[in-house]
């Protein structure tokens, strides 16, 4: 799984979600259970990953909807 969006911002995570949802993306959120070990005041971001083979799409439908994108590093 590669990552396609890192925020602190649920709205955002949102939705990414729906959007990748109505594309027939698969999508997995990690770090949910960090940000609210750290008591919910947002710093620690959330990350939403999908399939490797998904990632161009994924990323295409994102930015299309002028959300952010995670990059490859």
């Amino acid at each position: 799984m590669k990552e396609v969006l890192r925020t602190t911002d649920p709205t955002v995570i949102a939705l990414a979600k729906s959007l990748l949802d109505g594309e027939d993306i698969d999508w997995f959120e990690m770090d949910v259970h960090m940000s609210v070990l750290e008591g919910s005041i947002g710093i620690l971001p959330r990350r939403l990953m999908v399939l490797d083979s998904d990632l161009f799409m994924a990323r295409a439908v994102l930015r299309d909807n002028q959300l952010p994108v995670t990059e490859d590093r």
